[in-house]
């Protein structure tokens, strides 16, 4: 047993909601999915949101059995609570032009889809060929703002979930689970 299992079996406040090999199993779908979908695209731009998308963004890149090349933004919507803001604030932006390319925006999870809708407004601006929106999670009865997303890993119900990226005030990253945090939502 490694330090993160060993983790959620002493925290009486998580919950193990989606385990590591289920993830493992759903983000080489996904690939799959994906690489049937772009089969005519030379390049696919993956934009990572940072910083809760960066284990299922790796993940899912090396899923993905084409060339792609890959972006990083960050935007704020949460701050240390656990209830969006609903103000969006881009903190890192894209340091390359994807105009002309094909883009899939890497996700953490899609709950209100007040961040996800502005992303995609935001970078449509930016005249891509195509862009797509990959989530690994995805809380539906939490929508606030209608947003099409094209690659959905796992739709979890309104709990709050730590792990695999997903962090509470920067705690629980590391875990490979998807662990709901009883004590703040769950």
């Amino acid at each position: 047993m490694n330090l993160e299992q060993s983790t959620v079996k002493q925290d009486p406040a998580l919950r193990t909601l989606i385990t590591a090999a289920e993830i493992e199993a759903r983000v080489a779908a996904l690939g799959r999915q994906i690489n049937d979908d772009y089969k005519a695209t030379e390049t696919l731009h993956l934009v990572g949101m940072l910083r809760g998308a960066c284990f299922f963004f790796a993940d899912l890149a090396r899923s993905i059995a084409r060339d792609t090349s890959m972006d990083f933004m960050r935007v704020r919507s949460y701050g240390d609570g656990t209830e969006s803001s609903g103000e969006i604030l881009v903190t890192k932006d894209l340091e390359e032009d994807i105009g002309g390319l094909d883009v899939l925006i890497v996700e953490d999870i899609v709950d209100s889809g007040r961040t996800a809708s502005c992303l995609n407004t935001l970078l449509g601006r930016r005249n891509p060929r195509s862009l797509r929106i990959a989530t690994l999670l995805d809380k539906p009865s939490r929508r606030i703002t209608p947003v099409e997303l094209a690659y959905v890993g796992f739709e979890i119900p309104d709990q709050f979930v730590v792990g695999y990226g997903l962090d509470f005030a920067e705690r629980y990253r590391s875990l490979p689970d998807i662990c709901v945090l009883e004590t703040v939502g769950g």
